[in-house]
């Protein structure tokens, strides 16, 4: 053991930045891609999308891929009532991010809506996805970046940037980065059911077979 004296702050929640980050001459914390008119002792972290704020006091604005929390800076903390919130409505957000990385990559959920989702799926170099089917949708890929290898029931072929296939419902397939450098593929499923449950595993990397 060794005495020392330092600085210590338990980031557990958003007001604990007022601490950390450097503040503006009017006492906001000003982060990412955002416009701010006229607000004072605010917190305002943007992501991608641009936000614009207007004459906030003692607030904290977090915009996330996932959601966006507003909330006075007295308030902040109770964040977790939003959480049983969306428990109590049986809503997904809570548990399923907009992006979920997975050992072979990753895939964002763009857009999705009653009878169709749109993803973006990243694949690193020589990773590939289960051997698998959907009863309940098909998938049609299309290659972004780099060369995907499909396994389309008994066809194997390779799909190329600016490429497509389609994969029908209960066909099995699989997809593959034979490459060195990470692929990207835009995938939109349709039909009834649009789920990340609705998939039957048959050969798996990462042991997600369900053995009888």
């Amino acid at each position: 053991m060794i005495p020392s004296d330092f600085g210590w702050s338990d980031l557990g929640s958003w007001s604990a930045l007022d601490n950390i980050l450097e503040k503006d001459e009017w006492g906001n914390i000003l982060r990412g891609n955002l416009v701010d008119i006229g607000s004072k002792n605010s917190t305002v972290i943007a992501s991608d999308r641009i936000i614009a704020t207007i004459g906030l006091k003692d607030m904290v604005v977090i915009d996330t891929p996932d959601a966006t929390l507003v909330s006075s800076k007295e308030k902040v903390q109770e964040v977790r009532k939003v959480v049983e919130a969306l428990k109590k409505k049986n809503r997904e957000e809570h548990l399923v991010h907009r992006t979920v990385e997975r050992p072979s990559g990753s895939y964002t959920v763009l857009e999705k809506g009653s009878r169709y989702k749109i993803k973006r799926i990243v694949l690193h170099p020589k990773a590939k996805l289960s051997l698998q089917i959907h009863h309940h949708r098909s998938e049609h890929w299309v290659v972004i970046s780099g060369t995907a290898r499909v396994t389309r029931g008994e066809e194997v072929f390779d799909v190329h940037s600016n490429e497509s296939t389609f994969i029908p419902i209960s066909v099995k397939h699989r997809l593959e980065n034979p490459g060195l450098i990470p692929i990207q593929i835009i995938e939109v499923q349709n039909v009834d059911y649009v789920e990340e449950d609705d998939i039957e595993r048959f050969d798996d990397e990462y042991q997600r077979v369900k053995k009888e």
